[in-house]
């Protein structure tokens, strides 16, 4: 067995900095997609037509119990599948990163959709009469009144939900896409099961970094919001 080498975290870490903006891509893109679509099914489940909110809280709740893993390989296997079936189309030669994206923006949706619709609910109905009596429209109320509200109040568990994507996200590497897991993995066959500690050390580096930064960002935007607000 190989000694614990820390040198080797140190040297393996720009390395794997080379597949850092694959993580980062398919964060963003899933965050704003999937803030998109939550935010349509928050609205969804608030709705007034019955079918409409149950066909959201179905969505939510079945996303919400399927493991990730799970997901990942449903989407990963079964959409290229099924559309062979329906449309005659493959689409097996597409980027597995696509298919990554694809995984965590409906898990992601799920999630955030709670987030906003207690957010939502947490604001006074008052607010939202006042903004009525004095002339705005509703959707003027929403933008200027409700909203800014509600995104200070959902702020802290966006804030979460992002950290749980990075977590969920790392499960790239099961289906071969190359983000900074998928690199340490590759690095460990490369050296033949060696230095193993030392790479799951750095790439833990990584993720602890680009997790501070996150919290970082939103303690800020959090404490700037609400100075706005006094």
């Amino acid at each position: 067995m190989v000694a614990y080498d820390l040198t080797r975290v140190f040297e393996q870490i720009p390395i794997l900095l080379q597949a850092l903006p694959t993580t980062l891509w398919i964060m963003v893109l899933t965050a704003v997609i999937g803030s998109l679509l939550g935010g349509l099914l928050a609205w969804a489940q608030l709705a007034e037509d019955r079918a409409f909110a149950g066909l959201a809280q179905g969505y939510i709740f079945i996303l919400r119990c399927t493991p990730p893993i799970v997901l990942l390989f449903l989407v990963f296997y079964g959409i290229p599948e099924f559309l062979k079936w329906w449309l005659g189309l493959d689409i097996n030669n597409w980027s597995r990163t696509v298919f990554v994206i694809l995984t965590m923006i409906l898990l992601f949706a799920a999630m955030i959709a709670e987030v906003f619709k207690a957010a939502y609910l947490s604001v006074p109905k008052g607010q939202t009469e006042a903004g009525l009596s004095i002339g705005l429209t509703p959707a003027q109320t929403f933008l200027r009144i409700v909203l800014p509200q509600a995104f200070r109040i959902a702020l802290p568990n966006v804030t979460t939900a992002i950290l749980n994507l990075m977590r969920d996200a790392a499960l790239a590497y099961t289906i071969g896409a190359i983000d900074v897991m998928g690199a340490g993995q590759n690095l460990i066959s490369r050296n033949l099961g060696n230095y193993s500690l030392e790479t799951y050390t750095a790439v833990a580096l990584i993720y602890w970094a680009i997790a501070l930064l996150i919290s970082a960002f939103s303690q800020l935007l959090e404490k700037s919001l609400t100075i706005k607000e006094r």
